[in-house]
């Protein structure tokens, strides 16, 4: 029986903050079995949201520069935090910051250093999770599904609402998984427009009225109709899904209805007239107006469980994606991505 103490680090595209979780990973008859042990969010400066907002469009000095610094500072987390719990691991998993993912070119890119991540917290780093199943022809995302497969498969499928939605579920003895659309990426940015950080529980949505132009034509944007496996970025989300939200005089409530709607019809579709159970978890959780919406478009019982889950559970599984790094076992499926082949992804980087 192998034990394996791993920290995981997530950072979303809705900019909630840095999510650390330190997890015991246990290989018990042929079954992993996991602890989240400690976990908390760190939430950004504003001055650190802003340039992870804006990093997109800078320099390509300024962009190496950000690569290095958010390293280090993600670095600087982690210790404070080993400190804090008198924690002992043995590898740091991160998943840094996505700036750039455009797999259909080849690009995808996550901001955050792993040698200066090491560097900082004194531990080996594992980073970079993407890149070899971009090479390889995959979309590089979602990379959540090997832990659902091996750490949930009581669940008929797994919903994760976070910046964007995406769900994993086996079908014919393959993993699929893909993005459904985005979630608090847009809910937040709209929220943002008035003053507020997100809008919580779903109150000033539940204020609006649905927009039934704009409910149409987002839902007739044509990644809805594109087979899987595909995967959503910041840029999409920029260019095709904003222009529907602000070329309409709507109040941002209305807006805020409409896409709460939008999000529940399309996760009603990707689960279809499934049977079963699906385990929701990530921010969304806690927007009990989606929640309300998801659950009126399914007919799948839908297991919400504890907060430790819901708020670590992809940083949880990104420990476990640098387990199996460790263990040079495949962390990224084909099935999933679309790439030539199953991979191991991951860059490594030891310090001891």
């Amino acid at each position: 029986m192998k034990k394996y103490n791993v920290i995981g680090l997530m950072s979303g595209t809705s900019l909630d903050g840095l999510d650390i979780a330190f997890c015991e990973f246990t290989f018990v008859t042929s079954k992993w079995v996991f602890e989240i042990k400690q976990a908390e969010t760190i939430r950004y400066s504003k001055a650190w949201q802003q340039r992870l907002t804006s990093i997109a469009n800078g320099s390509a000095i300024e962009l190496v520069k950000a690569h290095i610094e958010y390293g280090e500072l993600l670095g600087k987390y982690t210790l404070a935090f080993i400190t804090k719990h008198n924690i002992k691991a043995e590898l740091v998993a991160s998943h840094g910051h996505t700036v750039f993912h455009q797999p259909a070119k080849k690009i995808t890119f996550q901001l955050g250093s792993g040698a200066a991540l090491a560097g900082q917290c004194g531990l080996s780093v594992a980073s970079d999770f993407r890149s070899l199943d971009v090479a390889l022809g995959g979309q590089g995302a979602p990379l959540v599904p090997i832990g659902d497969r091996l750490l949930f498969h009581q669940y008929d499928y797994c919903l994760n609402l976070g910046g964007f939605a995406n769900i994993s579920s086996e079908n014919k003895n393959q993993r699929i998984a893909y993005d459904i659309c985005p979630v608090n990426i847009v809910l937040n940015e709209l929220s943002r427009s008035i003053g507020k950080e997100f809008d919580r529980g779903g109150m000033l949505a539940r204020k609006g009225t649905i927009n039934i132009p704009m409910l149409e034509a987002l839902n007739k944007l044509p990644y809805y109709k594109q087979a899987f496996p595909k995967s959503l970025g910041r840029e999409w989300v920029e260019e095709i899904f904003m222009p529907v939200l602000k070329k309409n005089k709507s109040t941002v409530a209305d807006k805020l209805c409409t896409v709460v709607e939008h999000v529940a019809i399309q996760v009603g579709k990707s689960m279809g007239t499934g049977k079963g159970a699906v385990l929701i978890t990530g921010g969304g959780a806690y927007n009990d107006f989606l929640m309300e919406r998801i659950k009126a478009n399914t007919k799948l019982k839908v297991v919400v469980p504890g907060k430790k889950l819901i708020e670590f559970k992809e940083a949880m599984i990104f420990a476990f994606l640098g387990v199996l790094r460790m263990r040079n076992e495949h962390n990224c499926l084909s099935s999933v991505t679309g790439a030539s082949q199953n991979n191991t992804g991951g860059s490594i980087y030891h310090v001891k």
